[in-house]
């Protein structure tokens, strides 16, 4: 496979952005983007306010208000800690209010299942697409995950992940086999550890690259959860230590997981009809179809369950009511039961009235993800990334597996090496600048549509119309009996960027 060397945030060689994804330019398009053109560019309750976010956070962590963001209530002190001198003391006041989907046939379009999430990170962060190919590896080697080193397997699936640039693992992503994870930051009743180990985000890419189902790759996170632990800063912070636990939304084509954790303590429930949601809040109750072999017993060991009732998950780990259903997006989602496709995850994603698109003062949707996976093994899975802040002003550019990815570094942060303030001790002493070609000219676009209302309303026409053409290819793509061509989309993903960003200048 042809490959530029990239980098992972841990500092080893990767292969870094997806394919082609091609909004077709106007008539006046130089003849150079003119192969682009025949693709085209392509569940109950808002985010709470902040007063009950920070509410929550004493509550979680008894220790009064949170300190203000960029306070000096921690130092990075040492390797293995997340930086606390004192623990908990700078702890976030609650999860980041991300937003997981996913929707399964009869509700869904044409036999296809339909994925998304919404990556609500703190505003300032940037996402970068990476891809990495399936690869051999050494009996006895380590990978090197955000914080810890880890035994590696012999062999790995080729992936493509939207992550924080600072850190190895991924917010969300797929693997060649079409299965996709996407995680989410909880509180629960018993604080995260700030010890340094997997992060939540560590273990999606694990997944991905260890799983060829959704059930596999399960069995992989639940297992270096128990060996490893969950545990370190989310965020690239190293004024204060925001610790969580984790959860998961892991779909494949027949199926999908909700995986919910604290510490290394667990529940799933698998899933196969209908309309999922899951935010940052537990979602899992009595209906449990795996589990940690010792989750009862450590809960009544706790005093957290007696056994004299149903064992629910939510309500033995949740604080207070935060096990109430969160997702309002599902509402719309299960209205258009029988259509949902694409274009209608999209819609959700964007919707900031519902709250499901995170702009607030603290948090910003930074990355968006859609996944269609037909049923059917013949027809390829295709994947849409924003790469961009903000779903309602950005587009989303179709990526698909195939052999010879043609690689885009106009999605991929600059590389820091072993000067990156991320992997030095004491940590995120600095904030490097992380922004890469495409969110660089992406700035430009929303400073556009938020300060010249005419040019801001053309280039958002135009913005949507790229995305239109792209959709509509994909959707032929996903109605043909004939084989893929492999070749007729090996720099999908790139010429979409290269349209975009051409739009942009």
């Amino acid at each position: 496979m042809a490959e530029l060397p990239g980098r992972d945030a841990a500092g080893a060689e990767g292969h870094a952005g997806p394919v082609r994804s091609t909004p077709a330019p106007s008539a006046a398009a130089p003849a150079g983007t003119r192969r682009a053109e025949r693709f085209g560019g392509g569940c109950a309750r808002a985010v709470r306010g902040e007063e009950e976010v920070a509410a929550r956070c004493a509550r979680s962590h008894r220790q009064g208000p949170p300190p203000a963001p960029g306070s000096a209530a921690l130092r990075s002190a040492g390797s293995g800690r997340c930086g606390a001198e004192r623990r908990g003391e700078a702890r976030m006041a609650a999860a980041p209010p991300s937003y997981c989907f996913v929707a399964f046939p009869p509700c869904s379009k044409d036999g296809l299942v339909v994925f998304g999430k919404n990556s609500a990170r703190p505003r300032d962060e940037v996402q970068e697409v990476v891809y990495f190919a399936a690869a051999a590896h050494e009996l006895g080697s380590k990978v090197e995950c955000t914080y810890i080193e880890i035994e590696q397997v012999p062999k790995t699936h080729a992936v493509v992940l939207s992550r924080p640039s600072w850190l190895w693992g991924a917010e969300m992503g797929a693997n060649e086999h079409g299965v996709c994870v996407a995680n989410e930051a909880i509180v629960t009743r018993e604080p995260a550890s700030e010890s340094e180990a997997l992060l939540g985000m560590d273990l999606v890419r694990l997944g991905l690259e260890r799983g060829a189902t959704a059930k596999e790759a399960l069995d992989v996170i639940v297992a270096l959860l128990e060996e490893h632990g969950q545990g370190g800063n989310y965020y690239e912070d190293g004024n204060s230590c925001h610790t969580f636990q984790s959860a998961f939304l892991i779909v494949d084509r027949k199926e999908a997981w909700i995986l919910e954790t604290s510490g290394k303590y667990w529940a799933a429930e698998k899933i196969a009809e209908g309309v999922k949601c899951i935010c940052n809040q537990l979602s899992l109750t009595t209906k449990i179809d795996a589990e940690h072999p010792e989750l009862r017993n450590y809960v009544r060991s706790q005093g957290w369950w007696n056994g004299d009732t149903d064992f629910n998950f939510s309500e033995v780990f949740s604080l207070a009511d935060d096990h109430l259903a969160c997702c309002s997006g599902r509402e719309s989602l299960e209205k258009q039961g029988g259509d949902i496709s694409a274009q209608t995850m999209i819609d959700v994603l964007r919707d900031k009235d519902s709250g499901v698109c995170v702009d607030s003062e603290s948090f910003l949707t930074t990355a968006s993800i859609v996944s269609v996976l037909p049923q059917d093994p013949s027809s390829p899975c295709i994947h849409y990334f924003t790469g961009t802040p903000d779903p309602s002003r950005s587009i989303f550019k179709p990526f698909i597996f195939v052999d010879d990815v043609k690689l885009v570094p106009k999605v991929q942060s600059p590389s820091f090496g072993d000067d990156d303030p991320a992997k030095k001790i004491p940590r995120f002493q600095e904030k490097p600048d992380r922004r890469h070609e495409l969110y660089k000219a992406h700035e430009w676009a929303r400073s556009v549509l938020e300060n010249d209302q005419d040019k801001g309303q053309k280039l958002m026409r135009i913005m949507l119309d790229l995305e239109k053409q792209g959709l509509e290819a994909m959707e032929d793509i996903l109605t043909r009996t004939e084989i893929l061509d492999a070749a007729e989309v090996v720099d999908l993903f790139y010429d979409c960027v290269d349209t975009e960003l051409k739009f942009f200048k």
